[in-house]
């Protein structure tokens, strides 16, 4: 007996999952960008990150895709897919939440070096899911990092009371060193996102 698999029968979503993570989804195509921004081998800190998207009434968004893209642990973006190969690290990761039975989604990386002396450690995030016409752009920071974050002009501009909301809270008892970051799309918790 076949299983049946998700079509696009929406106009917006729910078949970015087809598109763009196949692999994750089990169809029968390549993924161009997997939720491996770093391998364990790259230079730098392995870390993990982990975390959840919430709609304005607290569920945990089954259906939403997160993008990410980072500098290496010298600061420094990738540049060629040879570099990438080469280093073990690619800069940038795509993963859904649909497949994770906690709705989670779960990225594999390096902790990102300064790019900057206007600049703390971070990792930029783009939000999508069904039913957002548009993008929304937040970032991680690293809560180990709150010196740096006193100099970073981005978090600068955020009003101080809503500054947590992009902070990365470092998990306790784990194996490999691994951060929360959950995403709040609307509601007192809401996260900080960008006009980009």
């Amino acid at each position: 007996m076949s299983v049946l698999k998700q079509t696009p029968s929406q106009t917006i979503g729910p078949f970015f999952a087809y598109g763009l993570c196949p692999e994750q989804y089990h169809f029968d195509l390549k993924s161009l960008f997997t939720p491996v921004l770093a391998h364990r081998h790259a230079a730098g800190q392995p870390i993990t990150i982990e975390g959840r998207v919430y709609d304005g009434s607290g569920a945990a968004v089954t259906d939403a895709i997160i993008e990410m893209t980072q500098a290496d642990a010298a600061g420094q973006y990738a540049h060629s897919l040879e570099d990438n190969e080469a280093s073990g690290f690619h800069g940038f990761a795509r993963v859904g939440t649909g497949t994770d039975p906690q709705a989670r989604f779960i990225v594999e990386t390096i902790k990102p070096g300064v790019t900057g002396p206007a600049s703390a450690p971070h990792i930029d995030v783009i939000v999508m899911m069904r039913g957002m016409l548009l993008h929304a752009y937040t970032r991680i920071y690293f809560e180990d990092d709150a010196r740096a974050h006193a100099y970073d002009s981005v978090l600068a501009a955020v009003p101080p009371e809503r500054r947590a909301t992009l902070i990365a809270r470092r998990l306790p008892h784990t194996q490999c060193v691994a951060y929360q970051f959950d995403i709040h799309l609307q509601g007192t918790d809401e996260t900080v996102f960008f006009d980009v």
